[in-house]
């Protein structure tokens, strides 16, 4: 895992060296471990190094290829190499007979190999999480890929007749060649999702490349726009057909997970897994603990309140399997002391993360530099309640054409103001209850009359569901979620968050061998009458009841109390700069502070929070808004 940055079509090769090398020092922190750069006329790459795979010198990046036609910077894991490696040693190469003359025995090089046999369509090879840049001398292009499901990130900027990209976004900024320019259209989205949805930020003109796209720029063509290529969709899998029994089925899930755990345990460093005590963390445990000769390291967090303590569950499930286990116990005070450090390295702004900073810091400080997650396990296997209504929806939807379907709502909602209430109302009004309407206000944080009310004339953005694909309902939903929550808030705080530690966190429900299997199923077949029923069912005997069936909580902080409270000040000093830009209604935006502070239901933390964030990152990186 690493850092990576870029320049293609910088002719100054003294500012380009200057420019490189800003860019890689404000991702140091992704890469501890090593430095590298290349730069010539027209071409800058660098990389920050956090060695994982091969800890010696010969992972030094950027890395030739054997020619030293090709040069690649890499960030990632790619957990078939050692399989690809092997076909490369007996694949020819180019018009030869020979063999690829591998010196290293890292990852990085079997990409490099694998595109100079197979060119773009190598990424067709891989399992993996990653994004890298390969510069091919001779033809003087660029080759830019990202993961099938976006576990890492990668974002560039047009412009002058350059574009530049990196890991993060402020690498991008540290260039000096990026405008530091709010994007209008990118703020509806922000305020109404707590994130901006790809290929879009939330800065003007910067671009996330989307999950299973790759980029290939020509050096004279740099006038033109860059095109985002498709190498893979979630809307492409194929249906399973015929469909298999119900016990077959399972048993191809069990040997599916086992398997993905099994890849994700390759590692040349210290390394232990997140364990919350939920379905997903526990069964990532339970399997590595089949797995591994030696004892897996676990790490939780807890809290002496008991509403935000999951302690007895992980506990539970540390005892079973026997773990090395460490209760990562913290203190309100403690949390708070950290909030500022953990609000300096947001990279994008993102309405949560704070939490997986404060757990990332606690596991690298024990001396672990890789860690498992159970990240995927919900959108994958129909994990939140939002599956069970979007269905239900899908199939009653004929209902939402009949007059007054509305009138329950609006009386609950004079009975019990709430965001709940709120969202029904808005549910009920929508020209029908297909998903392409009532899975979008799943997952805001303002209704559309909410968030009108505190922007002047911002409309969030459009975006690409992936909803027009042949799978049943739940495949359908799982498709939404894997291709925009997941990427565009989860995964994307993950990296941001556990980067900022150099601690490299590995996702097994994401392995596209998994995923295609599970979306391919039919609804019958993994509907949740019981919490993630194919998913238990398939590894029966690795939990038990208990865990299976327990409320699910989720991981967050006591934000209600400390906004009242200890953060009341930077909160209100942050709304009202917030509420001086001309993107924001000043009186409403000030209104729902006062609304919260008031206790009032419909104004909860989280509606606040997110906007908190928005105005700390404008200012600490001085952006234009």
């Amino acid at each position: 895992m690493c850092g990576i940055c870029g320049i293609i079509g910088i002719q100054d090769k003294e500012a380009a060296e200057k420019s490189i090398s800003q860019m890689n020092a404000a991702i140091a922190h992704r890469g501890p471990d090593d430095e590298g750069f290349f730069v010539e006329t027209g071409i800058a790459l660098g990389h920050r190094r956090l060695s994982i795979i091969d800890l010696s010198k010969n992972g030094h990046q950027p890395m030739f290829s054997a020619d030293g036609r090709f040069a690649i910077i890499y960030n990632g894991e790619l957990y078939n190499f050692k399989s690809l490696r092997l076909e490369l040693q007996r694949a020819k190469i180019g018009d030869t007979n020979a063999v690829y003359p591998f010196r290293t025995q890292s990852d990085t090089e079997v990409i490099l190999a694998a595109y100079q046999r197979w060119g773009t369509n190598c990424l067709q090879y891989f399992n993996g999480m990653y994004a890298f840049a390969i510069w091919d001398k001779q033809k003087q292009e660029l080759f830019i890929a990202r993961d099938r499901l976006g576990i890492k990130p990668l974002y560039y900027w047009q412009g002058d007749n350059k574009v530049v990209f990196a890991s993060e976004i402020r690498a991008l900024l540290k260039s000096n060649l990026v405008p530091k320019k709010l994007d209008k259209a990118a703020v509806g989205d922000y305020v109404a999702f707590q994130t901006v949805h790809a290929p879009s930020t939330i800065l003007e003109n910067v671009k996330m490349l989307l999950p299973g796209h790759y980029l290939l720029i020509r050096k004279e063509e740099m006038s033109t726009p860059v095109k985002q290529n498709k190498y893979w969709s979630l809307q492409d899998i194929a249906v399973q057909s015929p469909v298999k029994s119900y016990e077959q089925i399972c048993k191809d899930v069990r040997e599916l997970f086992f398997a993905s755990v099994e890849r994700r345990l390759v590692a040349d460093v210290p390394f232990g897994a997140f364990l919350s005590g939920g379905i997903d963390s526990s069964l990532v445990v339970a399997v590595m603990s089949k797995l591994m000769r030696e004892k897996v390291r676990t790490f939780s967090v807890t809290f002496n309140e008991a509403e935000f303590n999951e302690a007895p569950y992980s506990d539970q499930i540390a005892k079973q399997y026997n773990t090395e286990h460490c209760d990562i116990k913290l203190s309100p005070q403690q949390c708070l002391a950290k909030l500022p450090e953990a609000l300096a390295s947001i990279d994008h702004p993102s309405g949560d993360g704070i939490n997986t900073y404060i757990v990332s810091e606690a596991t690298k400080n024990a001396g672990i530099t890789m860690a498992l997650s159970g990240l995927g396990g919900d959108e994958l296997f129909a994990g939140y309640p939002l599956f069970k209504r979007l269905h239900k929806l899908e199939k009653w939807k004929w209902v939402s054409g009949f007059p007054f379907k509305s009138a329950p709502f609006h009386v609950m909602k004079i009975l019990r103001p709430s965001p709940a209430s709120n969202k029904l109302l808005e549910m009920a009004g929508l020209p029908d209850w297909s998903l392409k309407n009532t899975y979008p206000v799943t997952r805001e944080t303002f209704t559309e009359k909410e968030w009108k009310g505190l922007l002047n004339g911002v409309t969030p953005l459009e975006r690409n569901l992936l909803l027009n694909s042949k799978h049943e309902i739940l495949s359908k939903i799982s498709v939404a979620e894997l291709s925009n929550y997941l990427p565009d808030v989860l995964l994307r705080d993950t990296d941001q968050m556990s980067m900022a530690h150099a601690l490299e966190v590995r996702v097994p429900f994401l392995d596209y061998t998994l995923v295609e299997y599970v979306l391919g199923l039919p609804d019958k077949i993994k509907y949740p009458h019981t919490p993630k029923k194919l998913l238990t069912d398939s590894m029966k005997e690795l939990l038990p009841e208990n865990i299976i069936h327990r409320r699910k909580m989720g991981f967050t902080f006591p934000w209600t109390i400390w906004m009242k409270k200890e953060l009341r000040t930077f909160c209100e000093e942050n709304i009202n700069s917030l509420a001086e830009r001309p993107y924001f209604n000043k009186n409403n935006l000030q209104s729902l502070w006062k609304g919260f502070l008031n206790e009032k239901p419909q104004n909860p933390y989280y509606k606040i929070w997110h906007l908190v964030v928005l105005e700390n990152w404008i200012k600490e990186n001085k952006i234009d808004a």
